[in-house]
């Protein structure tokens, strides 16, 4: 496989993980984005806990799916994420999506 045929499966790969994104969205009521995913959810339990004098974010999700190419299956029942850094969470507005079909 050449550099070329490597780079042309990333292309399409990628672009059908944004057309089955653009597929589901509506499906979904949060957006929730962390430095290493993005995800989408029905059901969002976010709580601040303490480790020592440091602060991290436990966020549980229920019925999700995640934004993550080499994932062959990327619908999920439960995700826990435990992490130091940043969590957006974002309620979708669905009235509001207009995503591009013209890719």
């Amino acid at each position: 496989m050449s550099a070329e045929d490597l780079d042309n499966y990333e292309t399409e790969a990628e672009l059908a993980l944004y057309r089955e994104y653009r597929d589901v969205i509506k499906l979904f009521t949060y957006v929730i984005e962390t430095e290493r995913r993005f995800y989408l959810a029905n059901r969002v339990d976010f709580n601040v806990r303490q480790a020592g004098q440091d602060a991290y974010f436990d966020v549980q999700l229920t019925d999700a799916w995640v934004w993550d190419v080499y994932r062959p299956n990327r619908f999920v029942k439960n995700v826990r994420i435990v992490t130091f850094k940043d969590v957006n969470v974002e309620e979708v507005q669905k009235e509001e999506i207009e995503v591009p079909r013209n890719l």
